[in-house]
C-alpha cells in the first residue's frame, strides 16, 4: 500500500512537468521544419530566380508547378521529398509575396500551433518564419 501511494504521489509531481514539454517539444519540432522548408525555398529560388508562389504553394517544392510562372530550372525530384504537416498534423501556410505593416517578407510560412487557428497565444500562438528567434 505505501509503494502505491508513492507512486502516485510522484505522478502527480512528474506528469504535469511531462505533459507541458510535449508542448514544448512540438514547438521546437515546428520551427525546425520550418527552418527547413526556408531551405528548401532558398534553393528553390537559386534554381529559378524566384520563390513559388502563394498560388504554386509550397507544394512547387516537391511537384513542378503548373499554374503562375512555370520554372524552367525546377530541380527533377524536387527540393523536399514531400510537404511535411506540423506536429500537430495540420499543413504549413504559405504566402509568397508578403507585406505587412511593418515590412515586406518574400514569403511567409507558418504553423497555427496547437489549436489550429490563426492568432492565439502561448502554445497555441503561430509560429512563422519571421519570429523563430522571438520566441
Amino acid at each position: 500500500m505505501v509503494v502505491v501511494a508513492i507512486l502516485a504521489i510522484l505522478a502527480a509531481l512528474v506528469v504535469p512537468r511531462i505533459m507541458g514539454r510535449t508542448d514544448d517539444a512540438k514547438r521546437t519540432a515546428a520551427k525546425v521544419q520550418i527552418r527547413n522548408i526556408e531551405g528548401a525555398l532558398q534553393l528553390y529560388k537559386l534554381d529559378n530566380g524566384i520563390y513559388p508562389t502563394t498560388e504554386q504553394g509550397l507544394k512547387a517544392l516537391v511537384e513542378k508547378p503548373s499554374v503562375g510562372v512555370i520554372p524552367k530550372k525546377w530541380k527533377i525530384g524536387g527540393y523536399l521529398p514531400k510537404l511535411p504537416e506540423d506536429p500537430w498534423g495540420n499543413p504549413y501556410k504559405y504566402l509568397s509575396p508578403v507585406q505587412r505593416a511593418d515590412q515586406k517578407l518574400d514569403y511567409e510560412v507558418t504553423s497555427l500551433g496547437t489549436d489550429g487557428e490563426v492568432g492565439g497565444e502561448g502554445v497555441n500562438a503561430d509560429i512563422t518564419n519571421w519570429n523563430l528567434d522571438k520566441e
